[in-house]
């Protein structure tokens, strides 16, 4: 007997020429297409259908409320904790770096050129270290373990043996490096300092650094003022004289690790233990329905696989014809999928909001990752529902058409940004402050594609190596023209393009498939009537229920409207 072969997505279905379908029970046909049309309807086609509440839409707008007024609680108590560190921070920069004058050069605060400034910036520590508590303004005091006040660690990195005679080109280094370190008691320092001083006798031709460590600890009493229990904070300083060039210039940088705990003894009057139990209570509740949001979108995803089971059932007992996968995508919602994650990370950084409002967790950037992402996860989420307006409707289905299109473009693009980073780095880096690291090239050259601080690169350029700077000027002309004038307007027309794709089909009809036409009531499907008036890409010519075949070359986007 002659076989017909028909191609579904590299599906194959051989069937005997003339054969359409086996009989199916009509009820059943019925009850299917009725439950797909129910499932692909908005929240207010359903109310209109079937008096069904939409509980999802409302949970999702409560949720949107609930989980933005959680992250403005949390960011404007994590304003405070960060205002608190960074004041801190220049309050002992202040203190302990002599000749500090409020701006650091780079990633260090002090440049020191002279022996004297070194020994001089030396004991400055020590003596503005023994006098703290009558200098600072804040309520700062020595950390103490066990009673007793921690004490402070002086480390002095210098290489093993060495001999370093520059004006007859000699040098003699052992590369390993010894490390001495003495510890201070902040009530003992003059008297330390007399007994050790043969530490402060340098080497400086083999002196790596010298690294001082000490605790403090503080109270951030400005919570009060928003009704919060007060912080208690132990500062891990460290001050690090940096040698490690050997090229005259030692760098002189202060920084800090700042861990919160909760006060041991503490008595506040007020509101401030009342407003933090509304706190906990109130992320329980955004906790409870956040909850209760993942537990109805992971009941609409079980919804939807049974739903395609049967639409497959149904396709293979009574027409012996698997689903596209076109069509199968459909049946999965990746909002649902987005809904879900950002519910989980909610819960997850509810829970961490929870312990830090306890003063249980001081892990404030975890936290402040899972609310923000979630928070946005969940704005994003609002266009499932805009998409459900027309003229919405427009900007979502051509952002969905152009994405795939726009990451091939991307990945190819990006071939070529990458060589230039690579390029600029290894060339122009000596010879130019944006160009010193990878990240700053990848970050420069994207600031000028974008049109940003064009001259000032330009400018900044210095002719001291001819060939470098001839160099430059070919670099940075052949990238911008190339990426502006080239790989930009490619981009626009992309997305452009599907733009005027989804218009026209909005004017004459989405390409229609399998599941487009069982949902019309069509049982046969190809050839129906009045196909000749559609256009031939539109709708392939078929015997039976047929897939979604498409041309390739069109990539024309198929759709649920």
């Amino acid at each position: 007997m002659e076989m017909t072969e028909r191609f579904c997505q590299g599906f194959r279905v051989d069937l005997p020429n003339g054969s359409t379908s086996v009989a199916s029970d009509p009820m059943t046909e019925e009850k299917l297409r009725d439950d797909l049309r129910f499932y692909f309807m908005s929240p207010c086609e359903k109310y209109r259908t079937r008096r069904q509440l939409p509980w999802k839409l409302a949970v999702q707008i409560f949720k949107i409320f609930m989980i933005t007024l959680q992250l403005i609680l949390f960011g404007l108590n994590n304003q405070l904790v960060v205002s608190y560190k960074e004041e801190n921070l220049m309050a002992f920069k202040n203190l302990f770096l002599k000749g500090y004058s409020g701006v650091d050069e780079d990633e260090y605060s002090i440049s020191i050129y002279t022996k004297e400034r070194v020994f001089d910036s030396l004991h400055y520590v020590l003596d503005q270290y023994a006098q703290l508590q009558n200098l600072s303004v804040g309520p700062i005091s020595y950390a103490e373990e066990n009673g007793e006040f921690s004490p402070m660690i002086i480390c002095k990195k210098s290489y093993k043996r060495g001999d370093v005679q520059p004006s007859e080109d000699v040098y003699d280094i052992e590369a390993q490096l010894e490390i001495v370190c003495l510890t201070v008691d902040p009530n003992s320092i003059l008297t330390w300092r007399m007994n050790n001083a043969s530490f402060f006798e340098l080497d400086f031709y083999r002196l790596v650094g010298i690294e001082i460590t000490f605790a403090l600890e503080g109270i951030n009493l400005q919570t009060v003022r928003s009704h919060e229990l007060p912080d208690c904070c132990t500062f891990f300083v460290k001050i690090d004289f940096d040698n490690s060039c050997h090229s005259g210039k030692m760098k002189l940088s202060l920084g800090f690790d700042a861990v919160s705990s909760l006060c041991k003894n503490w008595r506040i009057s007020g509101t401030a233990q009342k407003n933090t139990l509304y706190l906990l209570i109130f992320d329980g509740f955004v906790i409870l329905v956040c909850l209760i949001s993942a537990i109805l979108c992971t009941r609409s995803i079980i919804l939807a696989v049974k739903l395609l089971q049967r639409f497959s059932s149904f396709c293979l007992d009574n027409y012996n014809h698997k689903v596209c996968e076109e069509d199968q995508r459909e049946f999965l919602n990746g909002w649902y999928v987005l809904v879900i994650i950002s519910d989980v990370m909610a819960i997850i950084g509810s829970i961490l909001k929870m312990e830090i409002q306890a003063k249980s967790l001081t892990n404030y950037d975890v936290c402040s990752i899972l609310l923000g992402t979630s928070t946005l996860m969940v704005w994003v989420g609002v266009i499932r529902y805009l998409g459900y307006f027309e003229k919405y409707n427009v900007l979502i289905l051509t952002m969905r058409a152009a994405l795939p299109k726009v990451l091939r473009f991307c990945c190819c693009a990006g071939m070529i940004y990458l060589g230039y980073t690579f390029c600029g780095w290894i060339v122009l880096g000596p010879y130019h402050e944006k160009f010193e690291d990878l990240s700053r090239v990848a970050e420069c050259l994207f600031s000028l594609v974008n049109g940003d601080d064009m001259f000032a690169t330009f400018a900044q350029f210095e002719q001291k190596n001819t060939m470098v700077w001839l160099f430059s000027r070919v670099y940075l002309y052949s990238f911008i023209s190339l990426f502006i004038y080239m790989v930009l307007s490619l981009f626009i027309a992309l997305i452009t393009d599907a733009y005027e794709t989804i218009k026209g089909y909005q004017t004459t009809g989405f390409p229609m498939t399998e599941l487009h036409w069982f949902l019309k009531g069509q049982k046969e499907c190809f050839p129906l009537q009045g196909q000749e008036e559609m256009e031939p890409e539109m709708v392939q010519p078929s015997g039976l229920l047929c897939c979604c075949q498409r041309n390739p070359k069109d990539d024309t986007i198929v759709l649920i409207s």
